[in-house]
């Protein structure tokens, strides 16, 4: 059984559930520390977080990741129990083997083996490690970066081992993501019986063209990096439950994933003009999680191509695509991000697991990464 495999099991055997580390930190941090990290841990609110550092000099290329994992739900329908990390027929099974216990695992092994073979390496190494990805993301990755900010410490490069790939280990690089906005609308009419629908006002009806615009509508193109901006209806709601009331009040939740073609405010300012171009008496309120972000080269993403063809032989393609990740809190300080993780086929699922060989291929990329980012010559300054 490899390191890699070792450590994960021991970290999927932790019931990490939002916000709750259950250990899985210090489990990471004592290895940490004896390879030479320096180590602070940062409580914000219930959310325990870690900065590791190894070296004090530039260039800083860190690792990224998060130990709370979601629920399981039912445990009766797990072949095997979620927190008891069972191999069976070449894979690890257990909530957070792909999501990303794994991935925290390769990130370790990788950096003991680099450091063993070259503990005089150029720069630093850096660790930010979250128990609150999986939850609100208000008290983790968003406070550490405003931490090391505020003291000026810049990250030059991120890996954030969110599971990236499709069919093979590596075979998809997230270089960006799309950002999320988010909508509340509450539209006014007026409560009364279905049968004299003239001494009432029903919001569904009134609603209902509008947002049949909102679904039809483009919001942009998109570009070489990113699809399209997408909105989508995903919660409906109106009426007392008795079939003869026309309700007052109709409550729809929608979002926008959004490619940099496109800002915040020109959505909301685009959906407000539909809104009232219908005359509706509404109520709107916003919530934006994540602005996109895009490193479409430079070192890292340089280095990671690299790592991938050594290690499997294959060429990555580079994608935006997916959900947000902790990546969109890193981004904006001006270091490039990108994300390299497991095959995500089964995250957030009932049986959730990951190829125990896909452990040591990762743990491998990782350790090339480091040695394309910090192993180069020092040139000479020009005269």
């Amino acid at each position: 059984m490899s390191e890699t495999l070792q450590l994960a099991k021991a970290l999927i055997a932790r019931r990490s559930v939002t916000p709750e580390d259950a250990g899985c930190q210090a489990l990471m941090i004592e290895r940490l520390q004896a390879i030479g990290f320096h180590v602070e841990r940062l409580r914000f609110g219930e959310v325990d977080n870690f900065w590791a550092r190894r070296g004090d000099a530039e260039p800083l290329y860190a690792f990224a990741g998060h130990t709370d994992v979601v629920p399981s739900g039912e445990e009766s329908n797990w072949k095997y129990p979620p927190f008891e990390p069972t191999i069976a027929g070449g894979l690890l099974y257990g909530r957070g083997a792909a999501d990303m216990k794994g991935s925290l695992a390769a990130m370790v092994t990788a950096c003991e083996r680099f450091i063993a073979e070259h503990p005089d390496h150029t720069g630093s190494i850096g660790f930010l490690i979250t128990s609150d990805e999986e939850g609100p993301a208000v008290n983790g990755t968003v406070k550490v970066v405003e931490h090391l900010e505020a003291r000026g410490e810049k990250i030059t490069g991120c890996l954030v081992g969110e599971p990236s790939s499709t069919a093979h280990i590596g075979d998809v690089i997230k270089n960006g993501r799309r950002g999320s906005l988010g909508g509340k609308l509450t539209v006014r009419g007026v409560q009364g019986h279905v049968a004299y629908p003239h001494l009432a006002s029903n919001p569904i009806h009134l609603a209902a063209p509008a947002l049949a615009e909102l679904a039809a509508a483009q919001w942009d193109t998109g570009n070489e990096f990113f699809p399209a901006t997408t909105f989508q209806i995903s919660n409906i709601n109106a009426g007392t439950g008795a079939t003869n009331v026309i309700p007052g009040e109709l409550s729809v939740w929608f979002n926008f994933r959004f490619s940099t073609e496109v800002t915040p405010e020109e959505l909301q300012r685009q959906v407000e003009a539909i809104l009232d171009r219908h005359g509706l008496d509404y109520e709107l309120k916003w919530e934006l999680s994540g602005l996109p972000f895009l490193t479409p080269s430079g070192e890292l993403v340089d280095a990671a191509v690299k790592a991938v063809r050594a290690v499997t032989g294959r060429t990555p393609e580079l994608s935006t695509a997916g959900g947000t990740s902790d990546g969109r809190f890193i981004a904006p300080t001006g270091a490039q991000v990108l994300e390299l993780g497991p095959l995500n086929a089964t995250i957030h699922k009932v049986d959730e697991c990951v190829s125990v060989a896909d452990l040591d291929l990762l743990s491998q990329m990782y350790e090339h990464i480091l040695q394309e980012l910090l192993l180069r010559q020092i040139r000479p300054p020009c005269r």
